[in-house]
């Protein structure tokens, strides 16, 4: 089954339509979503793509936004700290600011997203999570490497309609889970959490680096405080793991790691999967 990285697309109109991190393999994300692609009927450099929203600063989640330069409108959102990072490497300079506005995220307080025509029917609410700085971020000489709070952030989204109480919190960088994420996410309609690596040391093992998980600043699946743990008395309609390396098992069907999670009520997410609240 094929997976790209973690990209995910959500429209409160299937017209209008916001990403959320722009991984390297944007473009073949969207040349297998019609959704995404330009309207046959539409003005020349139509996309429905009218919105993009980072998580963090990391290669997989900002290198795609080079695909979305064609001077087409949309609006950016991301924390103060990856604009920053946005703003200081000139190659992001292809999405001219007049046509792209970038859009400072605040935490904890929920916005209505809105595209170059206004709004877009889809409510986020930004928060920190533990995680890492960018690799090529990276401060040797600091202990923590230069993280600040806003290098990592988790999101809640739902659709800005009246009476809409379902809603997605999608995650997929996140180094711990403590009992604050755990009421934060209780009772949510969909939990999108990152699934990097099933052990921590799954790489070293599988002799392709030399990081572990928490190195990286992801939290294992499994073992004592793994996200399996964490969520296990966690009410949640679904839980998805997503942002998965090559490396972990549970992309193996069959394997015991893929087991082990469906039988505690995890899905894993793959290229197409749809999901509707």
């Amino acid at each position: 089954m094929p997976r790209t990285q973690s990209s995910i697309a959500l429209s409160a109109d299937d017209e209008h339509w916001v990403v959320f991190n722009a991984s390297p393999d944007l473009r073949q994300q969207i040349a297998a979503a019609p959704a995404l692609q330009p309207r046959a009927d539409g003005p020349l450099r139509h996309s429905p793509i009218e919105a993009v929203v980072l998580t963090n600063a990391d290669v997989d989640h900002i290198a795609g936004l080079i695909n979305l330069r064609e001077r087409e409108r949309f609006s950016l959102y991301a924390t103060d700290r990856v604009l920053a990072t946005l703003a200081s490497n000139s190659i992001f300079s292809v999405l001219d600011s007049e046509l792209v506005p970038r859009r400072a995220l605040p935490f904890n307080r929920p916005i209505v997203l809105e595209g170059p025509d206004g709004p877009l029917g889809l409510t986020i609410e930004a928060f920190p999570v533990p995680g890492k700085i960018a690799l090529f971020l990276e401060d040797a000489s600091d202990a923590n490497f230069g993280t600040a709070e806003g290098d990592t952030i988790g999101l809640r989204i739902a659709a800005s309609r009246a009476g809409q109480r379902q809603s997605l919190y999608y995650i997929p960088g996140c180094a711990q889970v403590d009992g604050a994420l755990l009421d934060r996410v209780e009772g949510a309609g969909c939990l999108m959490f990152d699934g990097t690596v099933f052990t921590d040391n799954e790489m070293q093992e599988a002799g392709v680096g030399a990081k572990t998980g928490a190195r990286m600043g992801h939290l294992a699946i499994s073992g004592p405080g793994g996200s399996l743990e964490a969520f296990q008395r966690t009410e949640v309609s679904r839980k998805v793991y997503i942002h998965i390396n090559t490396t972990n098992p549970i992309l193996e069907p069959g394997s015991q790691a893929e087991q082990r999670v469906t039988a505690a009520g995890w899905e894993v997410a793959f290229d197409g999967m749809e999901i509707t609240l």
